[in-house]
């Protein structure tokens, strides 16, 4: 989607922000219900929600490659691949912490996990790029039809575990609650390219009646607080459940871990920064550069194959260095690349000077993704392990919204001549958020007791 963000729009008669709306979508659509779609492979199984989850996503897709307009591919590509990875990525990390209990070879597995995403994200914008130029950006979601089912024909011999014999009940009002909330809070975020951040910039309307007035409050803060009071009544919500010995969607017990707590924030910082940046480049690269889906392809390939190799070294780095030393280091070399963006990589300068800032970054990225991963399972038992990968899984997809919508709107909204500039130092100063976090780990965390 990124490297073909320019010919997408102009196929189908709308705006850049347009198609970051549908990213950014994709994304929220993950995040919201991740932490149902975990609890579902408690009670329907990880191998079906798995398969359950591809049918969807490849539903999703040959919709997208029909869509003539920006609703269907936002019902394709936001909502139907959204539902469908957020039940068939789970089960990957379940099965992997369920598997092995060691934490070295946990380590292994979440590094060939890791390797397998770098690979993708380092082929799909040159995969993407080639269909878009040569084809249509249609191919590229036909292209995932065919991936999905053949993928969907291998998952059938995955043995999966056998489920206890007392599942849970599916807390519903505690799904609904939290993916209204999250929704909510990042749909605010985006409205704020459009109205700003302090006064609105525009009235704020809906259905013709004007709800702020030009100069009023921004309905960014409107719309978050919304989706913060749907938040907190979640929180009350499965707290009230929890006493009365029903099952709740999560336990809020989840969240009194310091050490699975702080890898939480550091798992969304890392995808807050990665798809931020991922996203202003590649807007920067068509807009202001006039690259086309290829160029913007191969200039993003030194970030995934940073990805790639440090997710490559994972066993060996878990093996010889502490977690949080880790999640440290990759965040330490990410601010480094940041930097190294902001300075090098100028309107006036030759193309190679992307391309230290870029692989940096990858590789810092990469080389705590599977550190955080380790971090927040690892610091809970077995039981618990499905609540744990939602929560994770639902934190890490919650970063990328928000990056994508945070760096998105600064870049849109930036008043000055370089709004570039401004969003890299937006997402650097995320990325010393990260870093905080991850300098606050404990030394040796210890499981949490069930």
């Amino acid at each position: 989607m990124n490297v073909a963000i320019s010919t997408i729009a102009a196929d189908l008669g709308t705006s850049v922000t347009g198609i970051q709306t549908t990213i950014t979508l994709f994304t929220l659509t993950m995040a919201a219900l991740m932490i149902p779609g975990s609890k579902l492979t408690d009670i329907w199984g990880r191998k079906f929600c798995f398969i359950l989850g591809l049918g969807i996503y490849g539903t999703g897709a040959l919709l997208a490659s029909l869509a003539q307009g920006l609703a269907l591919l936002t019902v394709g590509y936001s909502l139907l691949e959204g539902v469908g990875s957020a039940l068939l990525i789970p089960p990957i990390y379940i099965l992997i912490t369920v598997l092995f209990s060691d934490l070295k070879t946990r380590a292994k597995w979440f590094g060939v996990v890791s390797g397998a995403a770098g690979l993708g994200a380092a082929a799909g914008p040159l995969i993407g790029g080639l269909l878009t130029s040569y084809i249509s950006w249609r191919a590229s979601f036909g292209l995932q039809v065919v991936v999905v089912a053949a993928i969907a024909l291998l998952a059938l011999r995955i043995d999966d575990p056998p489920l206890p014999a007392k599942r849970p009940q599916f807390d519903l009002w505690g799904a609904v609650l939290s993916a209204v909330g999250l929704f909510f809070v990042v749909f605010g975020v985006l409205q704020s390219g459009t109205y700003g951040w302090g006064s609105a910039k525009q009235a704020f309307t809906v259905g013709g009646t004007t709800l702020i007035p030009e100069g009023g409050i921004s309905p960014v803060w409107v719309l978050a607080g919304i989706g913060a009071l749907f938040l907190v009544a979640f929180v009350v919500h499965i707290s009230l459940r929890e006493k009365r010995g029903a099952t709740p969607l999560v336990s809020v017990s989840l969240f009194r871990s310091r050490t699975s707590d702080l890898g939480l924030i550091t798992q969304n910082v890392q995808w807050l920064v990665l798809q931020g940046s991922f996203f202003v480049i590649s807007v920067y690269l068509q807009q202001e550069r006039h690259y086309d889906a290829i160029q913007t392809g191969l200039m993003l390939l030194p970030a995934t194959i940073g990805i790639l190799a440090s997710s490559a070294m994972a066993q060996r780095m878990a093996s010889r260095h502490a977690q949080r030393l880790l999640v440290r280091a990759g965040f330490t070399v990410t601010l480094v690349g940041l930097a190294l963006l902001l300075v090098l990589s100028r309107a006036d300068y030759a193309n190679w000077t992307f391309w230290p800032g870029l692989f940096l970054m990858g590789f810092g990225v990469g080389a705590m993704l599977t550190a955080s991963v380790n971090v927040v399972q690892s610091a809970w038992p077995e039981s618990v392990q499905g609540d744990i990968s939602g929560v994770s899984r639902s934190v890490s997809n919650l970063g990328s919204s928000l990056g994508v919508a945070i760096a998105g709107s600064v870049l849109v909204g930036a008043e000055g001549n370089n709004p570039y500039a401004t969003s890299i130092i937006v997402v650097g100063a995320f990325a010393l958020v990260g870093w905080i976090a991850a300098f606050l780990l404990p030394r040796q965390p210890a499981p949490a007791a069930e």
